[in-house]
Formats: structure tokens, C-alpha cells, sequence
């Protein structure tokens, strides 16, 4: 297959063209295929759709690369976190990669997506770099949020990335205010609000999610459910753990979220209801293979056995290996190629991320008060700002 036609979804920094890939017949690149999802869509309130997924060879490769790139990419947070050169709270998405790649697949960057604190991989799929992504990460001026965020605070406005939230549940009204910007707009584009099975019991999640239903707001909700709310299983915090129903009169759908032609088909479903008809709840039965945080090793509340199971059965990496392989779009060792080009790759990104700068001491005082205002503060002893007072 032609690099061109393979990568034509990944950003050029992100995926260079390779030599075996270029080696591929052209034609190959876009014959449709249709591929069957891994188990049937679970609804409530709504038909749900087809499960025979239309795809095509470039975009298995392309899901193949994105995804493994991410996994490179939370694999390599995790040795700088222990390295000391990542600090504070780090959140890692590894396992979860299919819901990121898949919803980025059904959609366009004029809609919108704001997600919890898991957010570096969504950043990517957003058509964020691996050089900011590391800079952020590390607190360098050089990141997405000009190093000032960290791990929770990845932000892509030019793509409607409004962001990773540390409040647990506080970005769904914050996205159900984005769908209703999309609707006063007349834009036909709608706003993925994400959150985890640890934040489906919030209560602002039910009040947003009303007035969304009242209004007919183009929101869509995603419950990533990874099943432990930080170290609690969902059984234990929730009575009724069936999220997709959690919006009652809102229409909802259970989606295998380790299928990444799943997760593109559910979400082009939900974009087009919600467009016409107002919010509809997603729940993504994924998992994580870290723990909740850097801080949490994930093994005294989850036996190593469930963990290895998850990997063996349903990893969405090996699952989109699989279809290459069994219609013959890649061989093995071409896969194998490919990834460690991604690991270089990311070793490089790495070492420019660290050629970035810290913020300068003055930035602690930027972005705080919005300017012309007469509330500007420059320091601690605020001279300055008491000089603009009447």
C-alpha cells in the first residue's frame, strides 16, 4: 500500500512513510471492506445500528499505527513519571486506545470533544504532537498548555479539544454548554463529553444531561467505562451499573470499546442522532491496564489474571493485528517494522521535549485574570495591581 494513502489520517510528524508500506499496490489501499463488530450493540430507547462495519485496508493500517503509537507513548509516560521527570498526578490510557481512535474516526475536527484527566491520547487522535504531548508532560513551555497544565491539562483548541478536567464529572456541563454553542450556531456538529464509570453517579452529570434533553442539544455523553472507579469496581459504587440507561429518557447504547470499528460505528450513529434529535449516552466497555494513576500499582483490587485475560482476548491492538493479517493487507514482520519505527519515533520525541525550556517564574502570574479588567496581578505584592484601582 501507497504511505500516502495509508497515513493520509495521521499528521505528517506523527507517522513518516516507510519503505515496506510504500512497497504495497496502490489499489489495495482503498477497497472497501466490511467487517463484522466483536459482539452486538446493546440500546436502550433506539434501534441500534447495523454491526457490519464498512472500513477500508488504509484505515486498519492507520488504526493500527495511531493506537500502537498511543500505547508507545503512555508506556514511555510511565518511565519518565519514575524517572522523576514527570510530576504531580499522570493518568495513563493504555488499553483504552480503540475509544480515542475509533471516535476520531466518525467524526471532524469542527466537532467537538472534552474529556476527564485520562486525556493524552485523546490529545493525539486530536491531531496533537508527540514533542508537546512529551513537553506538557514534563512542564515544559513547549507543551499544549505551555507547561502549565501537566498530565490532566491537555488542550487543542484549533481542533475543539476543550481539554482534560481534574474535577471528577465537572467537563460534562462544560461539553453540554459547548453542544449548545454548536446549536445556537445552527453548525450540525455535535460535542463528545467523556467521563469515567467513577463519575457516572455525579450529580451534575443528570442536571447537564436534563436540560441537554430539554433543549435538544447535539451532546453526546460517553461513559468510558474501564469498570473500576480508581481502585472501587463499578458494583461496589453503582446500584445499577447498565450506563447506558443511566439517562432514563435518553436514548443509549453499550458499545465493545476494545473494538476500534465499533467504536467508529457508534459514534457516527450517535453524531447523527444527536444532530437531529438531541443527547444520546455511550457506554464504552473498555479497560485500562494501568492503575487509576501513577500512584495506584492496579494489582490489590484486580487479580494479574483478569489483566493478562483482558490482553489475550480483547486488546484492540491485536485485534486490528489480527484483520491484517487474516486478509493478507501486512505481514508480521511488517507490523513488527512498523513498531519500532513508532519506538524510535517516540525516543525522539522525547529527547526534543526535554530540549524545551521550564516556564518562566513570570508565567505563574499569566493566564489567571483576563486582562483590561483592572484585576491584574503581577506579584506578591501586588503593586501593580493596585495601581490600576480607581
Amino acid at each position: 500500500m501507497a504511505a500516502a494513502a495509508l497515513l493520509r489520517r495521521i499528521p505528517a510528524a506523527r507517522a513518516p512513510a516507510t519503505a515496506f508500506m510504500a512497497a504495497r499496490p496502490v489499489s489495495d489501499s482503498t477497497a472497501a471492506l466490511t467487517i463484522e463488530t466483536s459482539v452486538p450493540f446493546t440500546s436502550h430507547l433506539v434501534d441500534p445500528p447495523s454491526r457490519d462495519v464498512t472500513t477500508t485496508p488504509a484505515e486498519l493500517v492507520t488504526f493500527f499505527r495511531d493506537m500502537s503509537l498511543m500505547r508507545r507513548m503512555e508506556i514511555a509516560a510511565d518511565s519518565l513519571y519514575k524517572a522523576k521527570l514527570i510530576r504531580g498526578f499522570c493518568h495513563l490510557y493504555d488499553g483504552q486506545e480503540a475509544v480515542a481512535v475509533g471516535m476520531e474516526a466518525a467524526i471532524t475536527r469542527s466537532d467537538s470533544i472534552i474529556t476527564a484527566y485520562r486525556d493524552h491520547c485523546t490529545y493525539l487522535a486530536r491531531g496533537g504532537d508527540l514533542v508537546s504531548a512529551f513537553s506538557e508532560l514534563m512542564g515544559r513551555e513547549g507543551g499544549c498548555s505551555r507547561g502549565k497544565g501537566g498530565s490532566m491539562h491537555f488542550y487543542k483548541k484549533d481542533a475543539n479539544f476543550y481539554g482534560g478536567h481534574g474535577i471528577v464529572g465537572a467537563q460534562v456541563p462544560l461539553g453540554c454548554g459547548l453542544a449548545f454553542a454548536q446549536k445556537y450556531k445552527e453548525e450540525e456538529t455535535a460535542t463528545f463529553a467523556l467521563y469515567g464509570d467513577g463519575a457516572a453517579n455525579q450529580g451534575q452529570l443528570f442536571e447537564a444531561l436534563n436540560i441537554s434533553a430539554l433543549w435538544k442539544l447535539p451532546a453526546i455523553l460517553v461513559c468510558e467505562n474501564n469498570h473500576y472507579g480508581m481502585g472501587t469496581a463499578e458494583w461496589r459504587a453503582a446500584k445499577s451499573p447498565a450506563y447506558y440507561k443511566r439517562g432514563d429518557y435518553v436514548p443509549g447504547l453499550k458499545v465493545d470499546g476494545m473494538d476500534v470499528l465499533a467504536v467508529k460505528q457508534a459514534c457516527k450513529f450517535a453524531k447523527d442522532h444527536a444532530v437531529a434529535n438531541g443527547p444520546i449516552v455511550l457506554e464504552m466497555d473498555t479497560y485500562r491496564y494501568h492503575g487509576h494513576s501513577m500512584s495506584d500499582p492496579g494489582s490489590t483490587y484486580r487479580t494479574r489474571d483478569e489483566i493478562s485475560g483482558v490482553r489475550q482476548e480483547r486488546d484492540p491492538i491485536e485485534r486490528v493485528r489480527k484483520l491484517l493479517l487474516a486478509h493478507d493487507l501486512a505481514t508480521a514482520a511488517e507490523l513488527k517494522d512498523m513498531e519500532k519505527e513508532i519506538r524510535k519515533q517516540v525516543d525522539d520525541a522525547i529527547a526534543k521535549a526535554k530540549e524545551s525550556s521550564m516556564p518562566d517564574t513570570s508565567e505563574l502570574f499569566t493566564n489567571v485574570y483576563k486582562k483590561g479588567f483592572n484585576v491584574e496581578s503581577f506579584g506578591p505584592d501586588r503593586k501593580e495591581l493596585r495601581a490600576t484601582l480607581p
